[in-house]
């Protein structure tokens, strides 16, 4: 009986009766207890010069006092890339793309990541790889004045810090990170360069010495359509390589896909060669023209598949005189593309003999923030330039970077040839023996097939 008369008052209940209960199953605000954390996470909206707004999110050790702060400027979430309360340990929080936990494991750092101008919550319009003030923006602003004005404001109004501001990162960020040497802010005392993009015409991702790279189209799609990344690629294939094949080329496929309303796209397509619009926005050729004021690292990965070019033409461009080299330092590693802060043990089937990712934080990294950022400066005997021996296995130190291979040099270069069999040896092959046909029609892959869609970290990383 008693059943039965609570159904009956259940079927008389309103509709609206119904959604009010409903709805007060959850409180109108919900606040996190986060106690038993051993970090603070603090939001910011950072004003820049022309009133725009960045939002930056600030990760502080726990009771963390006089601690320099490590700055990631990213088009990449900077919520998603510190882990935003996902873990009650800052270590595990930080764990992802940029943030090499190592750094952070003794809570001696402040994070700090942003994003820029038109991407997440950040406020302003998103232009790719943003050129600096002058013919190619009539804007007030760029990413030089944008990192200007975000250390001014972290080295005033975080009181746990010691005032001291490193910013470093990798691919894109390590761009944003070169932005920073353009008449540096005072409080920037350290640059950490990874596989930035340097020259995207000549060897740094839209082209390779003028060839569009294809696999570019996913990233523009989803990086450019929207501020947040909301849509993404899709793919229709399991096979990319047939993708590519079936859509003829890499434009019509893109209109096909409606790319043709994505400016950047469009500006791609306008700029085919390698004119004013491009040498115009080179990094190595911008910091040609300035002082190096800030001691600066550059890491350069052997295998980059995708920034090949960037970090050594910086080193080049910079490594002008003593005085210059001295506030320089050069990592050459035996990775792919920010494969530096992965397990890096191997690479493919090539075994290296030690995990020379670890080796290069815990050694070179480590040392070199810590010199310039922390109060207590521990001394920096680490060699300007670290390269590794693959085949050898082993690191080698040097003052600065052989100019030219003559005598002098280490190892000597060597000529490879084609050889019969689609094969390569360092004795010329037999004439009219060792030679390949091209054919546009029946491309040849670099990846075995088939070559599955590439898994999409919060970056928006292709993952080749």
């Amino acid at each position: 009986m008693r059943i039965a008369l609570a159904l009956l008052a259940l079927l008389m209940w309103s509709p609206q009766q119904v959604l009010a209960q409903a709805a007060a199953d959850m409180p109108e605000k919900f606040e996190r207890v986060t106690a038993g954390f051993d970090y603070d996470l603090r939001t910011v909206e950072i004003p820049m010069r022309d009133g725009v707004k960045l939002h930056t999110v600030i990760v502080l050790p726990r009771g963390g006092r006089q601690l320099p702060m490590l700055l990631t400027r990213t088009p990449y979430d900077a919520e998603g890339m510190t882990g935003h309360l996902r873990s009650s340990h800052l270590v595990d929080a930080l764990e992802g793309y940029d943030n090499f936990p190592e750094l952070f494991a003794d809570g001696r750092y402040i994070r700090v990541v942003q994003d820029i101008r038109g991407k997440y919550g950040s406020e302003g319009a998103y232009i790719v790889n943003r050129p600096l003030r002058g013919p190619l923006n009539d804007s007030a602003t760029d990413h030089a004045t944008d990192t200007w004005d975000t250390v001014d404001w972290l080295s005033r109004h975080v009181p746990e810090s010691n005032g001291k501001v490193g910013i470093l990162g990798i691919s894109y960020d390590g761009f944003t990170s070169l932005m920073a040497l353009v008449k540096p802010h005072p409080a920037l005392k350290a640059v950490a360069a990874m596989n930035p993009m340097v020259d995207n015409w000549k060897g740094d991702d839209w082209f390779h010495n003028g060839a569009f790279r294809q696999i570019n189209l996913p990233y523009i799609y989803s990086q450019v359509g929207t501020r947040a990344n909301s849509v993404t690629w899709w793919d229709d294939t399991p096979d990319q390589y047939t993708l590519f094949l079936r859509g003829g080329s890499a434009g019509a496929l893109a209109s096909a896909r409606g790319m043709d309303d994505i400016g950047f796209y469009r500006k791609l397509l306008a700029h085919p060669a390698y004119d004013a619009f491009w040498q115009q926005q080179a990094v190595d050729r911008v910091l040609a023209q300035q002082p190096l004021e800030v001691p600066t690292m550059l890491v350069h990965s052997l295998w980059d598949q995708e920034d090949i070019y960037g970090a050594m033409a910086v080193y080049r461009a910079l490594a002008r005189d003593g005085a210059e080299r001295a506030r320089l330092w050069l990592v050459m590693g035996p990775w792919n593309h920010g494969g530096e802060q992965g397990e890096g043990s191997a690479l493919g089937a090539i075994r290296l003999g030690s995990d020379t990712s670890r080796t290069f934080v815990h050694d070179m990294l480590r040392p070199f923030l810590d010199h310039f950022l922390q109060d207590q400066a521990p001394a920096l005997s680490l060699a300007h330039v670290n390269a590794f021996r693959t085949g050898e296995n082993r690191w080698e130190s040097m003052s600065e970077l052989p100019r030219a291979c003559a005598s002098g040099c280490p190892v000597q270069p060597r000529r490879l040839y084609l050889q019969p069999g689609m094969r390569a040896g360092f004795t010329p092959g037999a004439t009219g023996q060792a030679g390949y046909t091209a054919d546009p029609a029946k491309p040849v892959p670099y990846l075995p097939r088939p070559s599955r869609p590439a898994k999409r970290t919060a970056r928006g990383d292709t993952g080749w």
